[in-house]
């Protein structure tokens, strides 16, 4: 996908592009194992033009020719993104913005140094994998980015009560939430200051799912993980990091 970051500086442009251009773009789409749904369908489901979108499909054909991404293939680009070692992911801002927009969680801080990222990678593209099929379609990346860059609140939360709820049964546990929170922390690893200590995932588990456990029944429902981060104000203003990237 590091093609899709490449371009985003053509977004800017007003130019029209040749019709020849536009037709390439069509074949191109013929040309792999997935065709993606139309672009006006794309344009119609999502908050992205069509030039917008042509642009990110040429980014995503470029890393994943098949036209789908499985677990395995999103973990080596999600690395890619974000490097082992005292990279800022702010550095080459604004190229990587977008797409880290898709990878980071929404209650990150920031600026931020990367580690070990792989187990959320896993959680993550279990939320971007929505029909639980093993492999990530160009059209569930545009969704995802779509509610995560241009959603309302509401859809941004949603779409976060999706990642935190592993199992998919329309309820966060605390070893959901555990789970999530340590590969936050495991993703923040030595490069946080100051350096976290061991139990520090715990403690904000604990703290959080009491908050949103507002009638102690063991279980975080949707309504309480809505009123319970729209009651947060570091939450609500995480959710407007990204919103004028593109």
């Amino acid at each position: 996908m590091g093609a899709v970051m490449g371009t985003f500086s053509s977004l800017q442009t007003k130019q029209r592009r040749p019709s020849k251009d536009k037709i390439e773009d069509e074949l191109e789409m013929t040309m792999v194992c997935h065709r993606p749904e139309g672009l006006e369908q794309l344009e119609a489901q999502t908050n992205f033009t069509k030039r917008e979108l042509q642009v990110l499909y040429r980014g995503f054909k470029n890393e994943c020719p098949s036209g789908v991404v499985n677990e395995e293939t999103f973990k080596q680009i999600y690395a890619q993104f974000f490097p082992h070692g005292g990279e800022s992911i702010l550095e080459d801002a604004p190229a990587r913005l977008p797409l880290a927009a898709a990878f980071l969680p929404p209650t990150l801080p920031f600026p931020l140094c990367l580690a070990d990222a792989s187990t959320y990678a896993h959680y993550l593209f279990n939320a971007f994998d929505t029909t639980q099929t093993g492999s990530v379609k160009f059209e569930d990346f545009v969704t995802a980015l779509s509610i995560l860059l241009r959603g309302t609140v509401h859809e941004k939360l949603r779409w976060t009560f999706n990642l935190y709820d592993i199992n998919k049964d329309g309820y966060i546990n605390k070893e959901e939430m555990m789970d999530i929170v340590k590969a936050i922390y495991d993703m923040m690893g030595k490069y946080t200051y100051p350096v976290l200590k061991e139990d520090t995932p715990r403690q904000h588990v604990d703290v959080f799912f009491q908050k949103m456990d507002k009638n102690k029944d063991g279980i975080v429902t949707l309504d309480e993980f809505l009123e319970s981060c729209q009651e947060d104000d570091n939450i609500m203003r995480s959710l407007q990091l990204f919103q004028n990237v593109m």
